[in-house]
C-alpha cells in the first residue's frame, strides 16, 4: 500500500475571487475541503510546498494527511485547477475521507522483469495500452501501483487485467471483460521479413505459374 502524503494548510479568511487573488499574491494556493458531515472549509496551501508534492507524482491518487491549524484531516485531492498558460496550480479541491469510504482512483501499472522477458529478449517491444487502471478501493488502503510480471510473455502475447493480481479489497470499474493492459509487439525487422515471406514475388512461385501457363497453351 502507498505511503500517505503530509501537507500543511491554513484557514483562508473570506471567500470569492478577491480572497483567492490575495492568496496567490502571497505565494499561496487557495483550496477547499468538502465532504463528510462537516461544512466545507476554505484553506490556503503554500505554493512551494505544494509544487514539491506535485512534482513527486501520484498526488491525485494518494491519501493525504492535511494539517489545518493543528488538526489533521485525511483527504484525497479531487481536482487541481491550473493556470492556462503557466500550467501552475491555482486552486485545489480536497475531499474528506472516512475509514470506511470507498473511492475510485486511477492506479499506475508497473511491468516487472522486463530485462528477462522472453519476448523482449527476442527483440519484441512492450507496448503499453493502459499505463493506469481505474479501481474502486478502500480509502485507507490505496495501492501505490499494480504489478504485472512479464518475464514469461512471448512476442505477440497480450497482457490483460486477468494477468494482474489485484490487491485485497479492490476491484476494477470496468466490468464484464478482460481488457488489454499491454502487449509484446514483434520488432519491425521481424514484421518486414514475415511480410516478405508472404509476398507473391517468390521466384519459385512465378516459375510454377509459368509452367502452368505453358501446359495450358499446349
Amino acid at each position: 500500500m502507498g505511503d500517505n502524503l503530509s501537507l500543511s494548510a491554513t484557514l483562508r479568511e473570506g471567500v470569492g475571487k478577491g480572497a483567492a487573488r490575495d492568496a496567490r499574491r502571497n505565494n499561496l494556493v487557495p483550496g477547499i475541503i468538502y465532504g463528510g458531515s462537516e461544512e466545507p472549509l476554505s484553506i490556503n496551501v503554500k505554493f512551494n510546498e505544494l509544487l514539491k508534492k506535485l512534482n513527486a507524482g501520484r498526488f491525485m491518487s494518494t491519501l493525504i494527511n492535511l494539517t489545518v491549524e493543528g488538526k489533521t484531516i485525511q483527504v484525497i485531492c479531487r481536482d487541481i485547477q491550473k493556470h492556462i498558460v503557466k500550467d501552475l496550480p491555482t486552486h485545489l479541491d480536497f475531499m474528506r475521507l472516512s475509514k470506511t469510504a470507498r473511492i475510485k482512483l486511477f492506479i499506475p501499472v508497473v511491468f516487472i522483469n522486463q530485462d528477462i522477458c522472453k519476448g523482449i529478449k527476442r527483440g519484441g517491444v512492450l507496448t503499453v495500452v493502459r499505463p493506469e487502471v481505474e479501481l474502486l478501493v478502500n480509502a485507507m488502503e490505496i495501492p501505490s501501483a499494480l504489478e504485472v510480471d512479464i518475464k514469461d510473455f512471448e512476442v505477440g502475447d497480450t497482457i490483460t487485467i486477468s494477468n494482474i493480481d489485484l490487491p485485497s479489497g479492490t476491484e476494477t470499474t470496468i466490468k464484464g471483460r478482460d481488457f488489454v493492459i499491454a502487449n509484446i509487439q514483434a520488432p519491425s525487422g521481424l514484421k518486414s521479413s514475415e511480410n516478405e515471406g508472404t509476398d507473391n514475388d517468390d521466384p519459385t512461385t512465378e516459375a510454377g505459374e509459368e509452367e502452368k501457363e505453358e501446359a495450358t497453351s499446349e
